[in-house]
């Protein structure tokens, strides 16, 4: 069988605009540079533009195929207004402390932990997902066990 990813539409469509560009752009622009460089003649493996190209083009082809497979085996699901967390649920939880933190709960191919866009698959996604405001979620992460309170589901 094969494997599911659980993507959100924004994730989705964010997908498709990264494969839009790499193909459309990207990859077209180091076909140019790499024609360009090989114009110039000479040991190809002196080049180092030529080199370079040629690395960047694998990173752009690997990436390519990343996102395809992905979206090939994307399972498209949708919060629906829901007092139990789960995949594209924003939750808003308090600490121990009493200090707010918000996540959104993605599919793995779309977490951003900067953003704090965390994956359903990922130690403190986990344990939230299925939970209801007011209930109190421990996590095991490698620095100890956090307690969260859900404070909001939206």
């Amino acid at each position: 069988m094969a494997e599911q990813h659980l993507l959100t539409p924004q994730g989705r469509d964010k997908l498709l605009r990264e494969l839009e560009e790499l193909k459309g752009v990207r990859r077209p622009e180091l076909v140019k540079r790499i024609h360009e460089a090989m114009e110039f003649g000479g040991d190809l493996s002196d080049m180092g533009e030529y080199n370079e190209a040629k690395q960047e083009q694998a990173f752009i082809e690997g990436r390519i195929i990343e996102i395809e497979h992905v979206l090939r085996e994307a399972v498209v699901t949708e919060h629906h207004a829901s007092a139990e967390v789960d995949l594209g649920a924003t939750v808003i939880v308090s600490d121990a402390d009493g200090n707010l933190e918000t996540f959104t709960i993605v599919g793995a191919p779309e977490a951003d932990p900067m953003e704090n866009r965390i994956s359903n698959e990922s130690p403190v996604g986990s344990a939230l997902m299925g939970h209801r405001v007011g209930e109190q979620v421990s996590v095991s992460v490698p620095a100890g066990t956090l307690t969260y309170t859900i404070q909001e589901v939206k």
